[in-house]
């Protein structure tokens, strides 16, 4: 599949330096290269694809934004500002950017066609799949003929109509919502406020939510809740989402209406997300592991941190650096990461459309309330916004392990200027063990020997005028990668190749051995 998930999976495994081939059914990106579909791109995401090189080009495209205001009909009852979020503050990248989904996907196809290890096949439809005592055999048909593939490892990632799950009887759990909205993309000729907008009873749209986000190409977002029967056709022709538009910013609004498009929405996440046979083995990432409301942006975002999970494990696993058990952990992580998401969004839809009853009761008291006392604005659910899962259950992961640790900014032995993206990226997909500060005695020359057949590089982190010992360093001005890790000084911690904290500690012993025996997929 080749779409947001697929192509950052690609893209890191070519990083990577690992052999891949993507198959794709369509020869576009985007939703036949037109709709806006996914637009809010989240710290972590950005974080990732500093990593696979295209951060710059979607801040050069994109929209940044940290306000956002909610109201219930013509009354603000919440507000934020992420620029003042001191969580947001640690890294180089900033809390959301806004852009076109067909923009990363087609800034993802330049960058893996420069990377040899990595083939694009177009039109290209998987009709079949064989899972036997072998490898894995794939049926593909083009427009020139049928052929085969086979693999070790086979990544699906073709979205929520998937055919991998009836082909390997995965169970699936879903729950299926009536709410239907319709989204409309809109160039105004002046400008609204650059903030992102939420109305729970909107007055403009039959008391009704609505959503109002500003894209890339001064293009606004606009979605419109609407009746559950509302036939999707009618709700979407030109003439009914302009007179939408002009109960919402007056009749005299001067607009183009770039795209219109129906949808609803269900909820979904596989039992597993990996299944082995023989000596093959079959994942599941993005929508075709789960599927949730829009609401938080956590759908193509955690779609993007599937592939960023299982890219470092394949390319260890694949190059003979970890056992196979690593590959494990992927279900442990992203998995966990799928559920809680699901609960997330499911939470919001219901607060969005409550049913008759608690939930109409609760959204009531809930609104009446947060007019009038600050305490009760954060139960106004518009969409919890994505952050980076924590994994509290992996295999891969020890004491400490399992947070995610922002891109926060560094300082080279040189003194010139540095982010941990950089400190990642010259590892080159190895296990970085950061040592805090000065270490007693001999404690490094130990700690060469405890892990000189291990896939990984030690880093002394010190402050500001401090001289390294017997490894390589960087300074850490502000101590803000140590906060992040939560390593005591002279501690150490483990920090895997997708910026996850495997483990930390507080003295370089036969705990770090542990940690790293764990991930790399082998037993402590």
């Amino acid at each position: 599949g080749g779409g947001l998930t697929g192509l950052t999976l690609a893209c890191a495994l070519g990083e990577l330096g690992v052999r891949a081939v993507l198959l794709d059914e369509d020869n576009t990106v985007g939703v036949k290269g037109a709709s806006s579909r996914g637009i809010c791109y989240t710290q972590k995401s950005l974080e990732i694809f500093e990593r696979l090189g295209l951060y710059h080009r979607i801040a050069a495209k994109g929209v940044q934004w940290h306000v956002g205001r909610t109201f219930a009909g013509n009354d603000e009852v919440y507000h934020f500002d992420l620029s003042k979020n001191p969580g947001f503050k640690l890294s180089a990248q900033p809390p959301f950017v806004n852009i076109q989904q067909f923009y990363i996907e087609g800034f993802l196809v330049e960058q893996i066609q420069a990377l040899p290890s990595v083939q694009l096949r177009w039109s290209n439809r998987v009709t079949g799949l064989v899972q036997g005592d072998g490898l894995a055999t794939l049926s593909i048909a083009t427009h020139a003929g049928e052929y085969r593939a086979r693999a070790r490892f086979i990544v699906d990632c073709t979205g929520a109509k998937t055919p991998f799950r009836n082909w390997l009887g995965v169970g699936v759990q879903t729950t299926k919502g009536d709410d239907r909205w319709c989204i409309a993309d809109v160039r105004f000729k002046e400008r609204p406020p650059v903030e992102r907008h939420t109305w729970i009873e909107a007055p403009f749209n039959e008391g009704r939510a609505v959503w109002q986000h500003l894209m890339a190409d001064d293009v606004w977002r606009l979605d419109y809740q609407m009746t559950p029967d509302s036939d999707p056709e009618a709700v979407s022709q030109e003439s009914v989402v302009r007179a939408r538009i002009n109960r919402q910013f007056g009749r005299d609004v001067d607009c183009d209406i770039v795209w219109v498009g129906p949808y609803a929405y269900r909820s979904e996440c596989v039992e597993r997300m990996s299944y082995a046979a023989g000596q093959s083995t079959v994942f599941f990432a993005g929508d075709t592991a789960k599927l949730v409301s829009p609401f938080g942006a956590r759908g193509g975002n955690t779609g993007i941190s599937d592939a960023d999970n299982l890219a470092w494990k394949l390319a260890t696993v694949v190059q003979g650096y970890a056992a196979p058990q690593l590959l494990d952990s992927y279900h442990d992580e992203r998995h966990e990461a799928a559920q809680v998401n699901v609960q997330v969004t499911n939470r919001t839809a219901r607060f969005l459309r409550p049913a008759d009853g608690a939930e109409r009761l609760f959204r009531t008291a809930a609104i009446s309330l947060a007019r009038q006392y600050p305490f009760a604005q954060a139960l106004v659910n518009t969409g919890r916004m994505a952050v980076a899962n924590t994994y509290t259950r992996s295999r891969a992961c020890g004491p400490g392990g399992g947070v995610s640790v922002p891109n926060v900014r560094l300082q080279w032995a040189d003194g010139s200027a540095a982010e941990l993206v950089d400190l990642l990226y010259w590892a080159d997909g190895r296990l970085l063990l950061l040592c805090f500060g000065q270490q007693p005695k001999g404690a490094l020359a130990r700690l060469r020997r405890l892990t000189q057949n291990a896939h990984l590089v030690a880093v002394q982190v010190l402050r500001p005028g401090v001289h390294a010992q017997a490894c390589e360093a960087v300074t850490d001005p502000n101590g803000q990668l140590q906060s992040a890790c939560a390593a005591p000084h002279g501690g150490w911690a483990l920090l895997r190749p997708d910026s996850y904290l495997g483990a930390a500690g507080a003295a370089i012993d036969a705990g770090v051995v542990r940690a790293i025996a764990l991930s790399m997929g082998a037993a402590a």
